[in-house]
């Protein structure tokens, strides 16, 4: 039994089998709650408690998947490819939103974490928070912060934002389908971009060509506030 803990292909396959399982409850269940990275999570801590295995041995396998940050955050330019003509005719609001959306999740993130007196390596966890989880975890790598508080943070925005979307929609008058769109996808994106697709064509468009511009601002952005 310890061979097989100690073997690279188990924190692999746990891994996968663990998100599997999130992705089937998550879409019995139909509630962004329901996330199935936090189903993940919960279940490889369970499996790891309940067995006795070493963190370590479960790494030498999970980081793996790590390799594979960096392709699918090349992935996002396809986004754009097949979005142009929606770029093309919401070039200044789309890319002025986005940049606007960074600099508030960088200022807010910045100044909250030294009011509350949390440490560099605390911020570096959060400070990228409001982007797509790939990038996310690239940057707090880059910073020295901590993966695991990142994805954390990024699930949890992103959760914020597909359950309160249309109730800050309404709040703050805000009607123009595009605005509400750019505004989605610039702070909770995939999870938000799920919730603008339900609200509209438009709002979705907008919110998923929105995550590769927030990615971009916040990557070109965030070691100003770090």
């Amino acid at each position: 039994m310890s061979e097989l803990f100690s073997s690279p292909l188990f924190g692999l396959t746990l891994s996968i089998l663990a998100f599997r399982v999130g992705m089937w409850i998550n879409q019995k269940l139909k509630t962004p709650l329901a996330n199935p990275l936090i189903i993940a999570m919960i279940l490889v801590v369970a499996v790891l408690t309940v067995f006795g295995i070493p963190l370590d041995a479960y790494e030498q396998g999970s980081s793996i998947i790590l390799l594979f940050l960096g392709p699918v955050t090349a992935i996002l330019a396809l986004t754009i490819y097949r979005q142009r003509a929606v770029l093309k005719q919401y070039f200044f609001p789309i890319v002025l939103g986005t940049l606007a959306g960074a600099l508030a999740a960088l200022s807010s993130i910045r100044l909250s974490s030294q009011m509350l007196g949390l440490d560099q390596q605390m911020i570096a966890s959060l400070l990228s928070k409001s982007v797509t989880t790939p990038i996310a975890i690239a940057l707090t790598e880059q910073f020295g912060g901590l993966p695991a508080l990142t994805i954390a943070s990024t699930v949890i925005t992103g959760l914020a934002g597909n359950l309160l979307a249309p109730f800050l929609a309404k709040l703050f008058w805000i009607k123009d389908p595009v605005a509400h769109g750019v505004g989605i996808g610039s702070c909770s994106h995939a999870l938000g971009t799920s919730k603008a697709l339900e609200l509209g064509e438009v709002q979705g468009a907008m919110s998923s060509i929105s995550i590769s511009f927030s990615a971009i601002w916040t990557v070109l952005l965030a070691p100003l506030f770090f």
